[in-house]
């Protein structure tokens, strides 16, 4: 079981030995010693310790695995959220997406208005339906009714569904009525993972006190909304004593909604969390653009691989660019650029751009354009 990044100073424990080469000499030797006499590997009294020693594996592993869960760096799903729970937090769980959606008939009706029940399912694909949250009504003499649907599948999974997209009726009706999603869906949010909710049982000693620490703001601000992923909580030297300005940073690297600053703000202002001598502002990140122009060589002993690696080193840039946006204040490294297109299995590299550049802590790096990936070609050795 991995230790967790957020540990990076503890050193990693383990609570039985669980090598099998060392359990099996461990054994043999015992018997050995003890009846005076060596086996052999196909002597009977070998196979059959053989057979009690996987046991004696298995349940080494068993042991360690358990113990380890006990500890809040290796913890993992249900036993994480048992160690939460002796702290008073508990795991943010999945929300669903939602959507606006139009109902329409090919011509009206007279005499009664139409009514679509609650839970009439839309979907593209067959796999992902967005049901109507309510009863809704096609009027008497109109064709045509807007209404809102939420995901039946809670997650991000939900989200994306690009306006037009969802215009299959999953239920039949008895009358000629289509469908067409009118913006795109959004609001999904899958649960949280194990390393975020563990970041929070971390910090959550600090919600013991107000937020007046650092921490514990940070603590209340992820709270806040479960797509937040990254928390800056700084005081400006400018400024009086008592300003806080608090920065969230959401999934995917994206910077908060006008929604979510309000939440978070609510969360942190509340009465009982937020001292009565604090003024809290809470903003969004402050975006430093950068560029990628990158060229690369590959070794003519790899030429063999040549589309495979360029492929790996497409895929190793963007996977930098959005290393980059997933923390505040995280400088713009091109050494660490370097290091994920040589380990994707190019000869070398040239950064043209970027540079490197210190972020304070409230800024966020974030690529201008499309990244430029020049592939020099082969070279000998």
């Amino acid at each position: 079981m991995k230790k967790s990044d957020l540990f990076p100073g503890l050193a990693d424990i383990n609570f039985a030995v669980k090598d099998p080469d060392t359990i099996t000499r461990q054994i043999i030797n015992a018997y050995e010693n003890a009846s005076g006499r060596t086996l052999s590997q196909s002597d009977p009294v070998r196979l059959f310790l053989d057979s009690i020693i996987l046991i004696i594996i298995q349940q080494r592993n068993i042991i360690d695995l358990a113990a380890k869960n006990n500890l809040i760096a290796y913890a993992e799903g249900e036993y994480l959220d048992h160690i939460g729970a002796l702290f008073g937090v508990t795991r943010r769980g999945a929300g669903h997406a939602t959507v606006t959606a139009i109902f329409f008939i090919d011509e009206p009706l007279t005499g009664a208005d139409i009514i679509i029940p609650k839970g009439t399912r839309i979907t593209s694909d067959g796999k992902i339906t967005f049901s109507t949250v309510i009863d809704t009504v096609i009027p008497d003499g109109n064709i045509t009714a807007v209404t809102e649907l939420i995901c039946d599948t809670a997650g991000a999974i939900g989200n994306g569904f690009v306006p037009g997209q969802l215009n299959k009726l999953v239920d039949v009706f008895p009358f000629s009525l289509t469908v067409e999603s009118l913006h795109e869906s959004y609001g999904g949010y899958d649960a949280e993972s194990d390393e975020a909710f563990r970041e929070r049982i971390h910090i959550a000693p600090e919600h013991y006190s107000t937020a007046g620490p650092v921490k514990a703001y940070e603590y209340y601000a992820k709270s806040a909304d479960n797509d937040i992923i990254d928390v800056r909580v700084s005081v400006p030297p400018e400024t009086s004593p008592g300003h806080v300005d608090i920065y969230p940073l959401m999934s995917g690297g994206n910077l908060p909604s006008d929604d979510v600053i309000a939440k978070v703000r609510d969360t942190v202002s509340a009465d009982d969390i937020r001292p009565d001598t604090d003024y809290v502002s809470v903003k969004k990140p402050e975006v430093v653009l950068y560029r990628v122009d990158v060229d690369y060589w590959i070794d003519d002993a790899h030429s063999a691989m040549s589309e495979s690696i360029q492929s790996s080193v497409n895929s190793a840039v963007n996977d930098f660019v959005m290393w980059q946006r997933s923390k505040l204040g995280r400088d713009i490294n091109p050494s660490e650029l370097t290091r994920r297109i040589i380990n994707a299995g190019a000869k070398r590299c040239v950064i043209n751009s970027p540079v490197f550049t210190a972020l304070k802590g409230y800024e966020l790096a974030v690529l201008e354009g499309d990244a430029g990936i020049s592939f020099g070609g082969v070279e000998e050795s």
